[in-house]
């Protein structure tokens, strides 16, 4: 019978998903491996804004140490991972479109994409966006607000691109499809463009173009959508792949620099987040007190 144990909350993010703890009280009759008092651990279960946090074991990732730059690895990392390997069937030499690139999941699929050996495109919204995904070795960052992905797509890449990874929606996903090459792949992890309004699941092509279906036929292309529950079981090999990465220093897990602390300010930190500032993932830290972003 599973047996729930008491967790300190030290580091949390900002989807409800994520959190690092140590585990304080010791479970009797462990048996050789299990966690133990003591141990660094990060939860993947629903309600993590909280001080203190129940959660069943098979919920908990053992990790190195509580700190701020294990949370980008779990759900954001994974879900760059897994849906690269098992959705996009990602290779090599391929041209992969990643969009909200310089997010908190886009920032993986960048660099997964590049350790892979392919030409990565990434789509961001402010100069220091652009900057950063050149860090993180994005061969062509494209500030949307300054430039038309569409039309960079067209003229640079006219063969189209072979793999996108997409989170955005609306028009963005419009430019994806129009700009797939024969036999590309599309992943769709999210729609943050409709998150707050339900405009994404609602949004209509701009003009009155060739239906979806007709378009992915025609160049044997495909859609298909990632939810991260439906790879749970996978989640324990794509997190040790990508903790030994980050450790070695190929693999950045990019946090945020903003100052987050205390639960009162969560409700700044999503709004902070929805307005599009973050760089990589906001972290809030529940050890200390709450100055305002």
């Amino acid at each position: 019978m599973v047996q729930p144990r008491k967790i300190v909350c030290q580091k949390l993010s900002t989807n409800f998903r994520e959190c690092t703890a140590i585990v304080p009280f010791q479970v009797p009759a462990l048996k050789p491996g299990e966690l133990k008092k003591g141990d660094a651990v990060a939860s993947t279960s629903y309600g993590a804004f909280a001080e203190h946090l129940v959660s069943k074991e098979r919920f908990l990732v053992k990790v190195p140490a509580a700190v701020p730059e294990v949370l980008p690895i779990i759900v954001c990392g994974l879900t760059a991972s897994m849906a690269l390997e098992y959705v996009g069937h990602m290779t090599h030499v391929e041209t992969v479109l990643i969009t909200a690139a310089a997010g908190a999941t886009g920032q993986f699929a960048v660099q997964l994409a590049k350790l892979a050996g392919n030409h990565v495109i990434g789509t961001c919204s402010s100069p220091d966006r652009v900057e950063y995904l050149r860090s993180i070795g994005c061969d062509r960052p494209i500030n949307y607000r300054e430039e038309k992905v569409f039309d960079v797509l067209k003229k640079e890449y006219p063969r189209g691109v072979d793999l996108v990874f997409e989170s955005v929606g609306g028009r963005m996903f419009e430019a994806c499809v129009n700009n797939i090459a024969r036999n590309g792949r599309i992943i769709v992890i999210g729609a943050i463009a409709g998150y707050q309004d339900s405009s994404t699941w609602k949004h209509k092509p701009s003009n009155a173009t060739t239906p979806l279906p007709s378009k992915l036929l025609a160049k044997s292309a495909s859609v298909r959508g990632f939810f991260f529950n439906d790879y749970f079981r996978e989640s324990q090999a794509h997190t040790k792949k990508l903790t030994a990465l980050v450790q070695r220093g190929r693999l950045n897990a990019g946090v945020d620099p903003s100052n987050v602390y205390g639960l009162e300010d969560i409700p700044n930190a999503i709004d902070y987040m929805y307005e599009r500032k973050n760089i990589g993932k906001i972290v809030v830290d529940l050890t200390k007190g709450s100055p305002k972003l």
